[in-house]
């Protein structure tokens, strides 16, 4: 990635490249909540279950092309493709970090 990342946003899509749920469960912090398609998912057994999902169900690549801030948020939008409907497609991520680990995370197209 040629974005300056923080780390921990950094080590998120580096789990996420590698269908690591565990790993990247461990990234948020044990109240975190992730909301995507609508869903939440509150705390990293939840979230490592969500990814879980996600990577048996699909196949993709995704690539971070920009960073912002916004209302306290890193916004980091990024390119993905796979085998899933609508694809290729352009996401925001929206994460809150604290204590250098992910609290919330939001993904939108």
């Amino acid at each position: 990635m040629s974005l300056n990342l923080p780390r921990a946003i950094e080590a998120y899509f580096k789990a996420d490249k590698k269908g690591n749920a565990q790993a990247l469960s461990e990234l948020f912090t044990p109240d975190a909540v992730v909301v995507d398609e609508g869903n939440t998912y509150t705390g990293r057994n939840a979230i490592r279950q969500w990814m879980a999902n996600a990577s048996t169900k699909y196949t993709y690549t995704v690539e971070p092309f920009a960073l912002a801030e916004e209302d306290g948020r890193t916004v980091i939008t990024s390119h993905l493709v796979g085998n899933f409907p609508g694809s290729p497609v352009d996401l925001r991520y929206f994460f809150v970090l604290k204590d250098g680990m992910i609290s919330e995370l939001e993904i939108v197209p």
